[in-house]
């Protein structure tokens, strides 16, 4: 059951990051958080899923990372499609505005 929420976060992360990349996004750390609520019955299926992504950069537009995971989870990932059907999937994100200074060369 883990390795289907990482199969989830991995197929949602690599769709994210590379739309943010192409969007010109200045992301300098991408953390997904996910979890999951099962049934207490047999089978244990998970009833909902939760996703939820940290970006960390400078001036990265929340405008940006919304459209990226609306892409992602419409659009590009096979596991969210896969899942979608049988599982509520809530989805959250989290920017953190990079104070590092490049050092002067």
């Amino acid at each position: 059951m883990e390795l289907l929420l990482l199969a989830l976060g991995g197929c949602t992360g690599v769709d994210v990051i590379s739309i943010l990349k192409k969007k010109r996004q200045h992301v300098t750390d991408y953390r997904i958080e996910v979890s999951g609520e099962r049934r207490d019955e047999f089978p244990k299926r998970f009833t909902k899923l939760m996703v939820k992504h940290i970006v960390r950069g400078r001036k990265v537009t929340e405008q940006a990372v919304a459209r990226a995971i609306e892409l992602s989870e419409t659009k590009y990932c096979s596991v969210a499609a896969t899942l979608r059907s049988g599982v509520e999937i809530v989805t959250s994100y989290e920017i953190i505005e990079d104070e590092q200074t490049e050092a002067a060369a």
